[in-house]
């Protein structure tokens, strides 16, 4: 997956770029997840590894991809099918969506804690994290009694682990030491 991610980050780049200047990144990024979804269809994948013309697979993709792609997107088609980095097109959306949560300043947190948190609660939080990461924070929440208390927070990189089970591990690894 690495190699397609490799692959993948110029073409999201210049889709991501021609969106903003075109003032159309809602619209690139619903024809991008459309495509990626059509490029994710078992027939279609065995089709683009086939031994298929550039012209004939970009021309049996848009046809298949229909109305929900527009003119430039079509041309995008066109191109990753030249390169034979059709295959690529879930990753490519993949970073799209990133490079656009980025733009909007928004960021995709995992919230874990011991027991189910009100609205308040969550409110709270939120409010604390978007203060913290300096992004309006979609919150993913999950319960995991094994935490026994506390919760812990996965935006990005970074971690943040207020949990009881954590503490309980370090504090056995120091008696351990």
């Amino acid at each position: 997956m690495s190699e397609l991610t490799t692959v993948a980050r110029p073409y999201a780049k210049a889709a991501f770029d021609f969106a903003v200047e075109q003032n159309a990144v809602a619209k690139w990024q619903d024809m991008l997840v459309f495509a990626g979804e059509v490029a994710d269809n078992e027939d279609m994948h065995q089709l683009m590894t086939g031994a298929v013309a550039a012209d004939q697979l970009a021309e049996i993709f848009i046809n298949v991809c229909g109305e929900q792609i527009d003119e430039h997107g079509q041309n995008f088609i066109k191109v990753l099918a030249e390169n034979k980095r059709l295959v690529a097109l879930p990753a490519i959306s993949e970073l799209f969506n990133a490079l656009k949560a980025d733009y909007d300043k928004e960021i995709e947190v995992q919230l874990t804690s011991a027991s189910s948190l009100s609205d308040a609660q969550t409110a709270e939080i939120s409010a604390s994290l978007e203060k913290r990461l300096a992004r309006k924070v979609k919150l993913n929440c999950n319960v995991d009694p094994a935490l026994v208390a506390g919760f812990v927070v996965k935006a990005g990189d970074t971690v943040i682990d207020g949990s009881v089970k954590s503490k309980l591990n370090r504090l056995a690894d120091a008696l351990q030491a």
